[in-house]
């Protein structure tokens, strides 16, 4: 049996498929990078928060240090 030539229609929507195909193939991608983007942005935004607590404590801690009331302090050794 031979197979009949296809009409200009069907070729029309073969390859309206086939862009159609190669269109959601490149979204896929596209979709895979930018969530793999956004899950890296994520985790350096945690490190960065991480980061930001520890600079404010040791902040707190340095303006405690400096802001501390002297008579609060034990007289040095030597006295």
């Amino acid at each position: 049996m031979h197979e009949l030539p296809p009409t200009p229609r069907e070729q029309a929507l073969e390859e309206r498929l086939v862009e159609l195909e190669m269109r959601v193939s490149f979204q896929e991608q596209a979709l895979a990078e930018l969530s793999e983007a956004l899950a890296d942005a994520r985790m350096q935004g945690s490190r960065n928060s991480d980061v930001l607590h520890h600079l404010l404590d040791d902040l707190g801690k340095v303006r405690t240090a400096l802001y501390a009331d002297a008579t609060d302090e034990p007289p040095p050794p030597h006295y």
